[in-house]
């Protein structure tokens, strides 16, 4: 890759760049659901600027381009909450991923007291099960209503730190 992928908090100078890799990682997924209207394409700048100031947000940077992206937040009772994981398409399988995955996963720990992890993937299609499973997630029964149909909901209690190395 020449120069290294270095991972560190997402700041409100990164969002247009985030905003623009989020709506090319997601094409595949709408064009495999035929919903080309799932919340990653049709969030705003604006919206995103609030995740940016009231989540966790961490990025992949390759320079000074922006390569990936995974956010999180946490509720009261401790769990994590997991989303929009993105790599761009020329800098996936190669580990990037999980990167971002552990450091998402260890900044919630360490600064939002998160006791566990959750998330969502697609049962097809994109790897991202694959990844998960790799980092210890296992299925739950889904407890929230409305999800799309081919989503499935992994967990895994923040005491895995096994793979947090990296970040």
């Amino acid at each position: 890759m020449g120069t290294s992928v270095t991972i560190s908090a997402a700041t409100d100078q990164d969002a247009e760049q985030i905003l623009k890799l989020q709506y090319l990682c997601y094409q595949p997924e709408a064009a495999l659901h035929d919903d080309y209207g799932i919340e990653p394409l049709t969030q705003t700048l604006a919206g995103l600027r609030e995740e940016l100031a009231t989540g966790c947000v961490v990025v992949a940077r390759l320079g000074d381009e922006v390569v990936g992206s995974a956010r999180g937040t946490v509720d009261a009772d401790g769990t994590a909450r997991i989303g929009k994981l993105i790599v761009h398409p020329r800098l996936q399988r190669h580990g990037l991923g999980g990167r971002l995955l552990a450091a998402v996963e260890a900044r919630l720990s360490a600064e939002r007291a998160a006791t566990r992890y959750r998330l969502h993937a697609a049962r097809r299609g994109d790897g991202g099960l694959r990844l998960y499973r790799s980092h210890g997630y296992a299925p739950v029964p889904a407890e929230e209503s409305g999800h799309r149909l081919g989503r499935i909901t992994l967990e895994k209690p923040a005491t895995a730190q096994a793979y947090a190395t990296g970040a």
